[in-house]
C-alpha cells in the first residue's frame, strides 16, 4: 500500500494486488495525516487493504479459457506426471474426438452440470458404452478440478453430475478344457503356430491379458518357484509397467503349462533372460498384436468353436479357477484385479459343495 496525494492535499490509500492474472488496483480511503484525526490511520488502512484482497480473491476473475485449451493443459499437466503414453493416448482422443468438438469454444464459466448432461445424453444416442461415457467426464471433471486449481473458474460444474450405471455382463464368456484342447489343435502349421499354440495356453492357465502374455520375458518365468511373473506389457506399440500396481503379481503355473513351456523354450532361437517368451520366431522381435488376434479367430473357427475374445481367455482362467474352489480373495491376487468387485463375476461358478443337500433338508416333505 503506499500514499497517493490528491490535488486537494488529501491523503488517500491506494493498493495494487494480483488477481486471476490481473493487476487489481483499488482506493483504500482517506489516510490520516500526521498532527490530525480525520481519516484510517496506517493500520486501519491496511487492514482495509488485506480485506479487499481477500473478497476479490474469492472469486476468480471471469476467464476465457475454453475447454479444448483447459483440456491441452491437463494433458501436459499428466504427461508432466509420468502418466502412460497408452493412458496419455486414450486422454487425447477423449479431448479431440468428443469433448473439444462438442464444447466448441465455449469458455469454462458458461459449462453448467445441464450441459454436461446434456453431454452424455448426446454420446448416449451416438452409442458409445456407458463405461467409455463414464471415462470421458470422470477426464472432463478432472479437467475443470485443474482449472479451479488455477484460478480460471470457481466451481467444477462435473462434480455435482450423476455418471452413467454400466451393469456388469454377468454372462462372461469362456472356454471350456475340450474347448481350449480343440483350439490348440487347430493353430496352422507354420512358423507362428508353435508359438501361438503355448501362447493360447499360457493365457488360459494364467489369466494374463493380451499385452501382458506378449510382454512376457524368460526370465519371468520362475521354474524354480513354480510362477509366472507378470512384470510388464505391451499396449499400443510400447512396453511399460502392468495396468495397475496390483497387476504386477506372480501366478502360479500348472505342470501342464511349464512341460509346455520347457519344450517351447528348448526349440526357440532365443533363450536370453530378457528375449520375449513368445517373440517371432525368425527375428525375436514381439508379436503383431492385430495379426495374433485374426490369427485367433480363425483358429477358433476352424476348430466349430463360438467365437470369442482373445481377453476370454482370461475368463476361462478365472471360471476354472473358482470352479476348483480357489477363494475369491487370491483368485483377485492372481488376475490383478485393482477392485474386489471385479473378481466377483467368477462368485457364480464357485463350487456349490453340499448346498443342494441343504435345501433338499430345508424343504417340506410330504406327510
Amino acid at each position: 500500500m503506499a500514499p497517493v496525494h490528491s490535488p486537494s492535499a488529501e491523503v488517500r490509500g491506494f493498493g495494487q494486488w494480483l488477481s486471476g492474472g490481473r493487476l487489481t488496483s483499488r482506493v483504500i480511503g482517506a489516510v490520516r495525516n500526521p498532527g490530525t484525526r480525520d481519516g484510517l490511520t496506517r493500520v486501519q488502512a491496511e487492514r482495509e487493504l488485506q480485506r479487499l484482497v481477500q473478497t476479490a480473491t474469492a472469486r476468480p476473475a471471469p476467464t476465457m479459457v475454453t475447454v479444448a485449451e483447459a483440456g491441452n493443459r491437463r494433458l501436459e499437466q499428466l504427461e508432466a506426471l509420468g502418466r502412460k503414453p497408452s493412458t496419455m493416448q486414450d486422454y487425447r482422443i477423449m479431448l479431440d474426438r468428443h469433448l473439444a468438438p462438442h464444447f466448441a469454444s465455449k469458455a469454462l464459466d458458461r459449462v453448467t452440470a445441464e450441459d454436461v448432461t446434456g453431454y452424455m445424453a448426446i454420446k448416449r444416442r451416438e452409442g458409445l458404452a456407458p463405461k467409455t461415457i463414464t471415462n470421458h467426464v470422470t477426464f472432463l471433471h478432472g479437467v475443470f478440478a485443474h482449472a479451479v486449481k488455477r484460478g480460471w473458474i470457481a466451481v467444477n460444474p462435473v462434480a455435482g453430475v450423476d455418471r452413467p450405471r454400466s451393469g456388469a455382463d454377468v454372462d462372461i464368456r469362456y472356454l471350456d478344457l475340450g474347448q481350449v484342447d480343440g483350439l490348440l489343435r487347430a493353430v496352422p502349421d507354420d512358423t507362428l503356430g508353435p508359438v501361438e499354440g503355448v501362447l493360447y495356453l499360457t493365457a488360459a492357465m494364467t489369466g494374463l491379458r493380451q499385452g501382458e502374455v506378449l510382454a512376457l520375458r524368460w526370465r519371468d518365468v520362475d521354474w524354480t518357484a513354480g510362477v509366472v511373473r507378470v512384470r510388464r506389457s505391451y499396449t499400443r506399440g510400447e512396453f511399460g509397467t502392468p495396468k495397475s500396481r496390483r497387476s504386477s503379481r506372480a501366478v502360479p503355473m500348472a505342470d501342464r503349462l511349464a512341460g509346455e513351456l520347457d519344450r517351447h523354450y528348448q526349440r526357440s532361437a532365443y533363450q536370453a533372460d530378457d528375449d520375449l517368451v513368445f517373440c517371432h520366431p525368425q527375428t525375436g522381435h514381439v508379436l503383431d498384436p492385430s495379426k495374433l488376434l485374426r490369427r485367433f479367430k480363425a483358429a477358433l473357427g476352424k476348430a466349430g468353436v463360438r467365437e470369442v475374445r482373445f481377453h476370454d481367455l482370461r475368463h476361462t482362467f478365472g471360471t476354472h479357477c473358482a470352479g476348483a474352489g480357489v477363494p475369491l480373495r487370491t483368485l483377485q491376487e492372481w488376475l490383478g484385479h485393482r477392485d474386489f468387485q471385479t473378481t466377483l463375476i467368477y462368485a457364480d461358478y464357485l463350487p456349490s459343495g453340499q448346498e443342494a443337500q441343504l435345501v433338499e433338508q430345508a424343504s417340506p416333505r410330504r406327510s
